[in-house]
């Protein structure tokens, strides 16, 4: 196996390579997810990355969360690394998925960037949706309802990962409102995807207004919890589009926090610096 991957990983072979291995999973998913050689790798990546943290914290369940779903297809691909996470570490996952169902709710001000989004975009197919989701639940309605009740409601397992894709300044700054729960309900670092930090020139993205300045509102409002970019990623995945797009939120009260978790991580490190 491991002369397989060094031949299909060389470059010159990956782009005529890279839609076989794919499609017919010629590697163990941890190899795939590395080489990027698997649908929203972005996905793929923060899962795997949550589901190893809960099993390092001897975690046995965590929950993952998609703010804004749109047709679905970020879902139904969430299934399928949650699925392939979980024959790797012995951690069982709850997905849910956050959405109106009926669009793109009315812009609230500028910082919504009303001059790129409409009412009504990204209407859900709700019911093909559910025939395509195998344990995923959707959460209809807007989200600073939905926010308020969801752990009181459903009691979820501790959320470890969480996919931001609402556009919207007002919705993702609603979706943020779900870190002020009981630190009980979270892992104390949790992976995050943010869709929109960045667009086209009509779009016109900045830090004044949508995803961004939602992030950095928490931050100012927060002492003790952040939601910092993943300065890893470019070592991890260079040349990737979404690697600035991966953040971590940090609870650096969490009682987990200080807990070590870096065994296999440090012998790794120590294995490359003899080899040097």
């Amino acid at each position: 196996m491991k002369l397989v991957r060094e031949i299909i990983g060389r470059r010159p072979l990956r782009p005529v390579l890279r839609p076989v291995v794919q499609k017919l999973s010629l590697l163990p998913y941890r190899d795939r997810l590395e080489l990027n050689w698997i649908d929203r790798p972005h996905y793929g990546h923060c899962i795997f990355e949550a589901v190893q943290l809960a099993a390092r914290l001897h975690v046995p369940r965590i929950s993952v969360i998609e703010f804004g779903c749109g047709g679905g297809n970020g879902l139904v691909n969430a299934e399928m690394h949650i699925s392939e996470a979980k024959k790797i570490f012995p951690v069982d996952v709850e997905l849910y998925g956050f959405d109106t169902g009926a669009g793109m709710p009315a812009p609230q001000d500028y910082r919504d960037f009303p001059h790129y989004f409409k009412p009504g975009l990204y209407k859900m197919d709700l019911e093909l949706l559910r025939r395509k989701l195998r344990f995923a639940k959707l959460l209809l309605g807007p989200v600073k309802e939905t926010c308020k009740t969801f752990i009181s409601e459903h009691q979820p397992a501790p959320i470890g990962c969480v996919f931001h894709d609402l556009d919207f300044y007002s919705s993702t700054a609603a979706a943020l409102t779900i870190f002020d729960a009981d630190p009980a309900h979270f892992l104390p670092r949790i992976y995050m995807y943010f869709d929109d930090v960045k667009g086209t020139h009509v779009w016109a993205v900045s830090e004044f207004a949508g995803e961004l300045l939602a992030i950095d509102e928490f931050n100012r409002n927060h002492p003790f919890k952040k939601i910092a970019p993943d300065r890893s990623m470019p070592l991890y995945y260079p040349d990737q589009w979404w690697t600035d797009q991966i953040y971590i939120y940090h609870d650096f009260h969490h009682p987990k926090y200080n807990v070590y978790v870096a065994d296999e991580d440090q012998i790794a490190h120590e294995n490359q610096i003899a080899l040097r």
